[in-house]
């Protein structure tokens, strides 16, 4: 994310050496700055909040909120930090986070490595002291310990800390690199998730609180992806983002790190993640706003996801093979794209790859 130039020399280093090096880059004012204002048709408003565009950055690339403005200067609607444990924790050994080169996709296995509540909560409010022009909205991403006595205390820990600070609120219980988190996307698992959230989040936020998101993984079977959609519309979930990395290999891969264990992001994701924002926007109705997240590496491919049911798109894998000059090119190829068809704004878009929008489920 640091300037295209030095695109190749990061690329020669370990995957994690290279991204801790462009996040010291970045804290230091290294990164370009986009020249040209966003097409007026790109702004999109949801939750009462205004992003200057639809393309964000996914959690993973900022985990400790140490860059957020300077991920916003480079062209992006929104970012998004995390994921956020309550307690420090270091995370999973290296190696961890490998290069898929010929797939244009990553593996990672971090395990939600994290400097903890306290010194994200101080950054962020640090921020909030700071700011003066507003360059978009700013979401946290907060997840659990992997040894916690209750985890669904630890999400409430993560919402009461840093709700006050972000725009909006991301529950993360789709990881596949902690033991037992995905069991959260469970039905009765959500509802308990958001008897307790809901509350946590009006005792530090009364009025206009940030809107709280799940993340979900794409793994979810036919049944599960109805539960979930019930379970969300009957807990006032405000949004979800779809999708989380994945577990699945698929047979198209060819890179000699496709076995690695951990989720798989990039390219091979995006018809799967695809697929589930339509599944989920049909499920619910159309009723929950969608995050869509998982291989967007061109403005095609946000079209393909607004069209499928996304309000907004996120991306993080195709920057590292493509660089910061990525966001500026998909704004540009999106904006075209609307235009071609005669949208005059992103919401236009929105589910119009679908058939005419049944019911949700009862």
């Amino acid at each position: 994310m640091l300037a295209d130039h030095a695109l190749a020399l990061l690329r020669r280093l370990p995957p994690e050496m290279a991204h801790r090096a462009t996040l010291r880059g970045l804290a230091l004012g290294l990164g370009p700055r986009p020249h040209v204002p966003d097409p007026p048709r790109l702004a999109t408003r949801l939750w009462g909040r205004l992003f200057p565009n639809p393309v964000g950055l996914a959690a993973g690339f900022d985990k400790n909120a140490e860059v957020p403005d300077a991920m916003l200067a480079l062209g992006f609607g929104f970012t998004e930090i995390g994921t956020v444990t309550p307690r420090p924790q270091p995370g999973n050994p290296k190696p961890r986070l490998f290069r898929l080169e010929e797939d244009r996709a990553v593996i990672n296995r971090l395990g939600f490595n994290s400097e903890g509540l306290e010194v994200v909560k101080r950054r962020l409010a640090k921020r909030k002291e700071k700011r003066g022009m507003v360059l978009g909205p700013v979401g946290a991403n907060v997840g659990r310990n992997r040894e916690t006595g209750d985890e669904i205390e630890d999400y409430v820990a993560g919402v009461r800390a840093l709700a006050p600070f972000v725009d909006y609120l991301v529950v993360n219980i789709s990881s596949p690199n902690t033991p037992g988190l995905r069991e959260l996307q469970r039905k009765s698992a959500v509802e308990r998730l958001m008897e307790r959230l809901l509350p946590a989040r009006a005792e530090v936020v009364p009025n206009d609180p940030p809107p709280l998101l799940l993340k979900i993984a794409p793994d979810l079977a036919p049944q599960e992806r109805e539960d979930l959609a019930e379970a969300a519309l009957a807990g006032r979930v405000d949004g979800l983002i779809i999708s989380n990395t994945t577990v699945a290999r698929p047979d198209t891969l060819r890179s000699p790190n496709a076995h690695e264990p951990g989720g798989l992001s990039g390219r091979p994701l995006f018809v799967a993640s695809t697929q589930l924002i339509a599944d989920m926007t049909r499920l619910t109705g159309g009723r929950i706003p969608i995050v869509g997240v998982g291989g967007i590496a061109s403005g095609a491919d946000a079209y393909a996801k607004i069209r499928a049911g996304a309000s907004l798109v996120q991306l993080y894998t195709a920057l590292t093979f493509d660089g910061a000059g990525l966001v500026t090119r998909i704004k540009r190829e999106l904006d075209a794209l609307l235009a071609r068809d005669g949208f005059a704004t992103v919401t236009e878009a929105v589910g119009k790859a679908l058939p005419r929008q049944t019911e949700p489920l009862k």
